[in-house]
């Protein structure tokens, strides 16, 4: 009786599967309404998300590299050219500084337009804003995935992801699923959530 009396008292757990994502710590992973919107729109009742990745963020590499020759050559120019000094910095300002914030932008807005998601189910990708290209392939169409990674991949931890159906080498035409994925951040915990299922 004191049994049934505890049990009633208890919370009843949530089904709803979006409401509960367990992460793996280090993925660069943004869960919010656009970020996750997509996945959120395609999955299924009673589908989980295990963990959802994104793109690494040596995609903004390029514009903090602008901005740090930028901030040099303005160094340099108020220390050796004094007598043009305003006019060289204002112009070396106005060149790097559109150079970064382009820069900045472009690659935002592929990190923001990029969805990876691993579910119990599936493996879903989409890229793009208007034109939209998405993939998906079924955990048992799994065959195996490979991570590579170059001597910069493995210090700043981003790689390439290949994912290959079962089957087959790679993608065929009447088998759609995904074959690689391309500056992955943490692609060795992306595996692993990957094999480990």
């Amino acid at each position: 009786m004191g049994s049934s009396q505890s049990a009633a008292h208890l919370p009843a757990l949530s089904t709803n599967a979006i409401s509960y994502s367990p992460r793996i710590p280090g993925l660069f992973a943004f869960s919010g309404a656009a970020g996750m919107s997509y996945v959120k729109h395609v999955i299924q009742p009673g589908e989980k998300i295990l963990v959802d990745g994104r793109l690494s963020w040596v995609l903004f590499f390029p514009a903090i590299l602008y901005l740090i020759v930028g901030l040099i050559l303005i160094a340099l120019e108020n220390a050796f050219w004094a007598w043009y000094q305003p006019l060289v910095i204002f112009g070396t300002m106005a060149v790097f500084g559109i150079l970064t914030l382009v820069s900045a932008f472009h690659a935002w807005f592929r990190w923001w337009t990029t969805e990876i998601a691993v579910t119990d189910k599936r493996i879903i990708y989409k890229t793009g804003f208007i034109n939209r290209h998405t993939e998906e392939m079924n955990m048992d169409k799994v065959s195996s995935v490979d991570v590579d990674q170059s001597v910069w991949g493995r210090i700043f931890d981003f790689g390439t992801i290949r994912i290959l159906g079962a089957g087959g080498a790679g993608r065929s035409k009447n088998e759609p699923g995904i074959e690689r994925l391309d500056m992955i951040g943490s692609p060795i915990k992306l595996r692993n959530a990957i094999d480990v299922r």
